[in-house]
């Protein structure tokens, strides 16, 4: 996730996907139904019925994904290699590239267990997506503490708040595996969601664009304690963007129920 693209896209894709789950979570609350089976409209018959009950946002994982390699071969000009060997010697390419694709690709196994496991038994259907999420972020996590290397500074502090996101994030997708249906957890996997995007996010502006147009000094221990701070009002963000998606939800039913 080099550059500000890389930092950009891959937390806009978590932050959307943490909307979607605080939306789910919000309408299962309202209505008083599972978590995990939230009430839908019936489907209506015809030749397009099947393709409608299709779970719409593993394609867009699967989409976001080929979207995300794209983007990373683009930056190296297509030119990706695994090993050269010169003078001799053994040496691994674009160790970062690699580990940019290796992400990419378990969320795009991610997306292809969701979709396929529509047509399973719908617990059964669960598991495998419950499986797949936990899997991803266990993959995540190791790839950003190898990231780690050779930063300091800004950077280094920036990608340590990440990763305590992330960290929390894995466990709370790992405790759902024997938990699947508590309003608890689905509220903390939600919000680790949206923290991990738009703090992900932040870090491609703070490295690469900031907005206040002067770059950030490593040197300045100013600058590094404004990172810490920056974090603290995107966990706020997210806690306040929750409780405004729950209010609206509430806004939304009611005035559907009382158009009914």
């Amino acid at each position: 996730m080099g550059g500000f693209e890389g930092h950009l896209y891959p937390g806009l894709s978590l932050f959307l996907y943490g909307l979607y789950h605080a939306g789910l979570l919000s309408r299962a609350v309202i209505c008083n139904s599972p978590v995990q089976y939230p009430p839908r409209p019936p489907w209506s018959k015809g030749r397009w019925a099947r393709f409608r009950q299709m779970y719409y946002v593993g394609f867009l994982k699967i989409l976001s994904s080929c979207i995300l390699v794209v983007q990373e071969l683009h930056s190296i000009h297509w030119q990706l290699m695994l090993i050269s060997k010169m003078y001799h010697q053994r040496t691994f390419m674009y160790r970062k590239q690699w580990q940019h694709l290796t992400l990419y690709a378990a969320f795009f196994l991610s997306g292809c267990v969701d979709v396929v496991s529509q047509n399973l038994l719908p617990k059964r259907c669960i598991v495998l997506e419950q499986g797949a999420q936990a899997l991803s972020m266990c993959l995540l996590l190791p790839l950003m503490v190898s990231h780690m290397q050779d930063t300091e500074g800004v950077e280094l502090r920036t990608h340590m708040l990440l990763i305590q996101a992330l960290f929390l994030l894995t466990l709370v997708l790992t405790v759902e595996l024997w938990a699947p249906n508590v309003l608890l957890i689905w509220m903390l996997k939600a919000f680790l969601y949206l923290v991990t995007g738009s703090w992900l996010m932040q870090i491609g502006f703070i490295l690469y664009r900031p907005v206040s147009g002067y770059k950030w000094m490593d040197n300045d221990k100013h600058d590094i304690a404004f990172a810490t701070t920056f974090f603290c009002w995107h966990v706020a963000f997210s806690a306040v963007l929750m409780i405004w998606i729950y209010g609206c939800s509430i806004v939304w039913h009611c005035y559907l129920i009382a158009d009914a």
